[in-house]
């Protein structure tokens, strides 16, 4: 019997071992790499799943797409793009090497950084088993794995506007039309689009903007604050030299209204000390510093803040290198918005134009006469991006330092019609990423006598880049 109990341990121990062998050598999936794979995306996987073994054969391949739907594994994205004067034929680029000196174009009509699953090239990688469970496995963790790119959580987007002015001959539209919003209809869709919505206006508002002789002046109807609500506008910059045209009492009035509303402010404000304070901004992982001066009002005088007075932020070079500094810094992405001197170059009759308010432009009597070298000269103090807001015709745009430039935005709403230049402007839309300028697209904008400005036809818009970037070198 002892013998017997023996005999049956050593042979339960031995199946055992046995079962554990078995169990321990069964057969293993085979892991294996189609043809299809990038050498970078082959090289990710097999270091992801070195030394990992599965019950069932699993197959890694890849394909590229022009379209997804959010669940796939992108390994790349390539757009197409032409270089920053919209010239050349479209070449593909990684979406890693895009940059503010490359112009972003549409694939099949649509642009990436509207809507992150079209407008480019999708390099997927695809997962095959015949296990659900395993497959998932694998997934999450080539998932994880793999690159991060552009999203609409991480990239910030910002409508920049050139010349506010709801004055004199919109308020006679406005009598007609009585509706505040009138102004805004066929450009509120695109401007409210983005995250943040900028603008530019130069006039106060008021309850009575007419004079003792009937005639309007340079402020805005309470009412047409409905077109700039209707923009979805955030922030107003306050660089322009009318503001104060209509008195202390309606400048403080409108910077009340402003901040009341909850939009943010800057280039002016109720006093000097107030209207020097930058804009900061820190939404999406993207910092930025915005600023805004005011150098036509320095000598001329006139709509400049003072110590006890509201108006415009004048500019002073001690100041400016200050603030572009300390920006810096803080690691800050800086902006700097300049009210120059405006161009007017047209014959004394005839609704024709020309061309030489495209460009930069000599202001004569000024501590910056040049309006290039002035621009170019706060990139030298470490601005990452400069833009004119006075135009109120567009002008020209380049690079310099590898930073944008933009001389001049036209007018956005006002109601100069009675030349061809001033019905027009540039819609600057800003995507930032990862505290870097992706991209800008340029938008030009059109109005005429019915006041309510509209994009250019595309058509229209390309004749027009390219008349404005002639000049580029």
């Amino acid at each position: 019997m002892k013998y017997s109990k023996i005999f049956i341990g050593i042979v339960f121990l031995a199946a055992l071992v046995c079962g554990g062998l078995f169990i321990f050598n069964l057969p293993h999936g085979v892991v294996s790499y189609a043809e299809s794979l990038e050498p970078s995306d082959r090289a990710l996987l097999e270091k992801t799943f070195e030394g990992q073994k599965f019950k069932n054969d699993l197959t890694f391949s890849s394909e590229t797409v022009q379209k997804i739907d959010g669940d796939e594994l992108v390994a790349e994205i390539e757009v197409p793009v032409v270089d920053f004067y919209y010239h050349g034929e479209p070449k593909y680029v990684s979406i890693g090497d895009l940059d503010s000196s490359l112009r972003l174009v549409d694939l099949g009509g649509e642009n990436y950084l509207d809507n992150f699953n079209s407008g480019a090239n999708f390099r997927i990688i695809k997962v095959e088993s015949a296990n659900a469970e395993e497959k998932k496995q694998a997934e999450d963790q080539v998932r994880a794995a793999l690159p991060t790119f552009p999203s609409r959580d991480s990239v910030l987007t910002i409508n920049q506007t050139g010349v506010t002015a709801l004055a004199r001959g919109i308020q006679t539209k406005l009598n007609q039309v009585g509706d505040g919003a009138y102004f805004a209809e066929k450009i509120q869709d695109l401007l409210s689009s983005s995250d943040l919505t900028h603008i530019s206006n130069e006039v106060s508002f008021a309850d009575d903007c007419t004079t003792d002789s009937g005639s309007t002046v340079l402020c805005a109807d309470n009412r047409v604050f409905d077109s700039i609500k209707a923009i979805g506008t955030d922030i107003v910059e306050l660089t322009g030299n009318h503001n104060v045209d209509v008195g202390k009492n309606a400048a403080l009035d409108t910077l009340k209204l402003y901040r009341d509303q909850g939009l943010l402010t800057f280039g002016g404000g109720s006093d000097a000390e107030d209207a020097k304070t930058p804009l900061e901004l820190n939404q999406k992982g993207n910092k930025i510093t915005w600023l805004g001066y005011n150098l036509s009002t320095t000598k001329a005088g006139g709509g400049g803040a003072t110590a006890t007075l509201p108006g415009a932020n004048l500019y002073d070079e001690a100041t400016a290198k200050e603030q572009i500094k300390a920006a810096k810094a803080r690691g800050d992405f800086v902006i700097v918005d300049v009210q120059y001197y405006e161009c007017y170059c047209y014959p004394e009759a005839g609704f024709v134009e020309y061309e030489t308010c495209d460009y930069p432009i000599n202001a004569g009597e000024s501590d910056w006469p040049e309006q290039e070298a002035f621009f170019k000269h706060l990139i030298d103090l470490g601005a990452d991006l400069v833009v004119g807001t006075q135009a109120h015709q567009p002008q020209t745009f380049e690079l310099y330092r590898d930073k944008p430039i933009y001389y001049g935005l036209g007018n956005l709403f006002f109601d100069q019609t009675y030349w061809p230049g001033t019905e027009r402007s540039l819609i600057l839309t800003h995507y930032f990423w990862n505290g870097r300028l992706l991209q800008t697209v340029v938008t030009p904008t059109i109005y005429d006598e019915a006041l309510q400005t509209a994009p250019m036809s595309d058509a229209d818009a390309t004749a027009f880049l390219a008349r404005l970037t002639k000049w580029a070198k």
